[in-house]
């Protein structure tokens, strides 16, 4: 199991306990959210990075936190984890995620470390294919999506079973991505 993934710019690694107020704080921010539901409180948002741990020690992947060499915080989350509520009609499944900071955004962080967990997916873990989703309005996540040369599959798009009936978030798109298709 990795301890880290690196890129040029960026080191995913496993999460450390000061990470947690830097989490909880671009948590709290309403862009950063915006497309998510938000964490209920800052246990809420403890209990998240608990979940990437121990999906971490299940699995050997999760979201990983995402920092910059030399920079005392991390920046946000990224990577991949499994899909298994029968909720969702294509599980189960590996999915792939990023949440950045805010003044992180636009300066291809989100893709760069997304591409370093593909790889990883693909490469280490030997996964089949990993999908992404998200709210339609989400372009910028989309962007991501389709520049790591992600697919969307139209006929798949669903209802996602965490967010309550008739809330503008439960609408979701998804996009898949083979070894082949990249």
């Amino acid at each position: 199991m990795p301890v880290a993934l690196c890129t040029p710019r960026l080191v995913l690694r496993e999460w450390r306990e000061a990470d947690a107020g830097p989490f909880a704080a671009m948590s709290m921010d309403a862009a950063v959210m915006a497309y998510l539901l938000p964490f209920s409180d800052r246990a809420a948002s403890d209990a998240w990075i608990l979940r990437m741990r121990q999906h971490n020690e299940a699995h050997g992947f999760a979201y990983w936190a995402v920092e910059l060499p030399g920079q005392p915080d991390m920046i946000g989350a990224i990577g991949l984890s499994r899909v298994r509520s029968a909720g969702f009609p294509f599980a189960p499944a590996v999915e792939i995620g990023w949440r950045l900071a805010r003044r992180y955004w636009g300066v291809g962080y989100a893709t760069e470390a997304a591409r370093a967990a593909l790889d990883d997916g693909f490469g280490r873990l030997g996964l089949a294919e990993i999908v992404a989703f998200t709210v339609p309005a989400n372009a910028r996540s989309r962007h991501v999506m389709e520049r790591l040369g992600m697919g969307r599959d139209p006929a798949a798009d669903f209802d996602h079973p965490a967010v309550p009936e008739g809330h503008p978030l439960r609408r979701h798109v998804l996009y898949r991505l083979r070894p082949s298709g990249r």
